[in-house]
């Protein structure tokens, strides 16, 4: 097959995992399942469900982990935080996770929950907690052998004193027993690059995930990139301008960004992404497609048969 556009990807041994958010209205949950549905035909590797700043949705991120469980074909993968809670409470959230048959945590240090203004406090560590995510990771290894994910920063985490510190304190991770890092979302192909070659060399030899976020809300994006360290180039804000009244034109550069992105990576050796869905699957389903995944055909043919 010719591709004089450069855009046929190769789909062998191409993998990917979905995020999605627990609901909180009837109406958020119907677009979620929406979602997960529309999905599922991908055969992810996983779908992880976040978890509210300062643990605030942990029985919402429970219940849809376990229907995820129980009514899907997905493997769920659910996070937790050290935000919040003791320890023995951390502890038990991850036996019931156990005993639901999830058998996947993403392990983080989360973040205080934001203030009235809108603003995170300093993080503190709960009296009694988990202190960090690596102290989190060792004490779920010791309440059962989970498959763990942490998060990796390739501009550094913005309370980090400096690029070799956050290293390090990925490395910690690492040794504490987890399997899998998935980077904060990025937009330049090359911050990533040279983030695990410099991984590589500190001596981090697990998989680096790219975490891939289709920009479905521009200003968002600026304010939340502000917050968690993520630079938004300059080329990246001229493809969106004078777009905020037009959500369709919006969807289609936001599409073609994600999907360039992902293609550079996958040109450059990259095999596995991540993708930050926000609850919406029209973007994420149109760049796996370019990507070269296709649904399942008995899958599908099944799924035509049943509406029938």
């Amino acid at each position: 097959m010719t591709d004089p556009l450069g855009i046929v990807a190769d789909p062998s041994g191409l993998q990917v995992s979905f995020e999605f958010f627990p609901p909180k209205t009837e109406k958020m949950e119907e677009s979620l399942w929406q979602a997960v549905r529309r999905l599922e035909p991908m055969a992810p590797r996983f779908v992880s469900v976040t978890y509210g700043a300062g643990g605030t949705t942990r029985e919402r991120t429970h219940a849809t982990v376990a229907r995820l469980r129980a009514e899907t074909s997905l493997e769920p993968a659910a996070h937790l935080t050290c935000v919040g809670a003791t320890r023995a409470e951390v502890d038990e959230v991850a036996r019931q996770y156990w005993a639901a048959g999830v058998r996947h945590i993403v392990a983080l240090r989360g973040d205080p929950a934001p203030g009235a203004d809108g603003a995170f406090a300093p993080y503190v560590p709960h009296p009694g907690g988990y202190a960090y995510a690596a102290d989190l990771v060792a004490g779920l290894k010791k309440v059962a052998d989970f498959e763990i994910s942490v998060a990796a920063y390739p501009e550094m985490h913005p309370t980090a004193t400096n690029p070799a510190a956050d290293l390090d304190n990925l490395k910690r991770k690492i040794d504490a027993g987890a399997t899998r890092a998935i980077t904060q979302y990025f937009f330049d192909p090359a911050v990533y690059l040279r983030f695990i070659e410099k991984a590589a060399k500190a001596g981090i030899s697990v998989p680096i995930v790219p975490g891939i976020l289709p920009v479905t809300n521009f200003a968002q994006v600026v304010k939340f990139s502000k917050a968690c360290g993520t630079a938004v180039p300059p080329w990246l804000a001229h493809l969106f301008e004078d777009l905020d009244g037009d959500p369709e034109t919006r969807k289609l550069v936001a599409a073609t960004v994600a999907a360039r992105q992902c293609l550079a990576l996958e040109k450059a050796g990259v095999k596995e992404f991540h993708f930050y869905t926000l609850n919406r699957a029209d973007l994420v389903y149109a760049i796996c497609h370019i990507l070269g995944l296709r649904p399942d055909a008995n899958e599908a043919a099944a799924k035509v048969g049943a509406s029938a």
